[in-house]
């Protein structure tokens, strides 16, 4: 169905607010609406869409993104964008003061079988979004189609319109008759839901430690150091309100080599310049209710920060996302690092548990025989803490044994490296 439900306190006038507007989901001052957002056409005919919730204040303000499910196993981060929304719109709309938009599900055809990867490429789906450097003889493949609309939609770039036909709902849709259009047309993807700042939920791997990511800012030819020194200082706000531990990202050429500034936050941030992080929810393929609430909880606190309610508008049974997490296990800065590395191969045995922390030189895993004779060890080379484990026992050399937060000392603001 195309979902509209109006739950404010009555129908205002288009005239005395603006209309927030994605796909089928178009709410007025003091509304909320559910709808889909059409990304892609199809083998069969039907469409790729993407679930959409705006929630609309009755006054006007920031314009706040939640994405989940970019990897289709990735459970609680799509159930807490789902709660937060939810809770929202329920509890706080009549104190909204702007815009708030939900797309839970990021990769439907991920969450259709249940993995990480999508049907339409065994790839990451979360490397596809744009980047002006980017270089290829080749035409986009559909994900990284799919992701550049979402991401007009996001940054409020025009995009192709999935079906060929811009501007045209469900409604009038005749699915039998549909022929796509080349070449598509563009339009613009909604109506006052631009971005001033987005949380991507995710997960990560076995066990792991809840945690948000905090991206370096690039500059180069597209921004300079100023600009990028204000807009890491947002970041910083932002993600010292959402309140769970903090964990840098990679260093920039490792990140740029990892094609993470073609993540969904990595290029909303380091592209479009609109503040953006990662919030990694805990452990994969389970929902975990603890951490779904937890989220809930940071979201609302960026909610807050961005000014989008006040302090005290914030639903009472939310909470703080202190009341739901406990402390940063170390209290130096740390970044992401996959590693260390086993130079022999065999079963793996985890000396550490995501959580606990450690010092330089710290044996971190055993690696053994199918046997159980001892081949060899994995020392930590740097203080932190583990986040979590690798799947499986066994590890061929060059292998890495976990996901680490290491101490980290790098600058937040670094030139990126094809400008330097």
């Amino acid at each position: 169905m195309d979902d509209h439900e109006e739950t404010g306190s009555g129908e205002r006038d288009d005239e005395a607010g603006t209309r927030a507007a994605l796909g089928t989901a178009s709410a007025a001052p003091g509304e909320v609406a559910r709808g889909w957002f059409e990304v892609a056409e199809l083998p069969t005919g039907a469409a790729e869409r993407l679930p959409v919730v705006v929630a609309n204040g009755p006054e006007d303000g920031p314009v706040l993104w939640l994405t989940g499910g970019v990897h289709g196993d990735e459970a609680t981060g799509v159930a807490a964008v789902q709660d937060a929304i939810s809770t929202i719109a329920r509890d706080a709309l009549a104190a909204l003061s702007g815009t708030i938009v939900a797309v839970p599900v990021v990769s439907p055809a991920g969450l259709r079988r249940n993995a990480r990867h999508t049907y339409y490429a065994d790839e990451d789906p979360n490397r596809h979004f744009p980047d002006a450097d980017a270089e290829s003889a080749r035409p986009p493949k559909l994900q990284e189609r799919i992701d550049a609309r979402l991401y007009a939609a996001i940054t409020g770039g025009a995009v192709e319109d999935a079906t060929g036909v811009a501007g045209r709902d469900d409604a009038d849709r005749d699915d039998a008759d549909r022929e796509p259009v080349d070449p598509p047309i563009a339009e613009s993807a909604g109506t006052g839901v631009v971005a001033d700042a987005l949380i991507d939920c995710h997960t990560a791997g076995v066990g792991s430690e809840p945690f948000a990511i905090r991206d370096r800012v690039l500059y180069g030819e597209r921004r300079s150091e100023d600009d990028a020194v204000a807009l890491s200082d947002e970041i910083g706000r932002l993600v010292d309100a959402f309140g769970f531990p903090t964990v840098r990202e990679y260093p920039a050429s490792e990140y740029v080599d990892e094609r993470l500034h073609r993540s969904t936050a990595g290029a909303v941030l380091n592209e479009a310049g609109i503040p953006a992080f990662t919030a990694e929810l805990g452990a994969h393929s389970v929902v975990d209710d603890g951490l779904v609430e937890a989220g809930v909880a940071g979201i609302s606190a960026v909610a807050a920060e961005l000014g989008l309610l006040a302090a005290g508008e914030v639903p009472e049974d939310v909470g703080r996302p202190a009341d739901h997490l406990g402390p940063a296990p170390v209290e130096f800065p740390v970044r992401r690092f996959r590693g260390p590395t086993t130079d022999d191969s065999g079963i793996l045995r985890h000396r550490v548990a995501a959580g606990e922390t450690f010092a330089e030189g710290d044996i971190l895993a055993d690696v053994v025989s199918a046997t159980g004779e001892e081949r060899g060890t994995v020392r930590a080379d740097r203080d932190g803490y583990a986040l979590g484990r690798t799947e499986g026992l066994a590890v061929y050399e060059g292998d890495p044994i976990g996901s680490l937060a290491v101490r980290d000392d790098g600058d937040l603001v670094v030139p990126r490296e094809d400008d330097a």
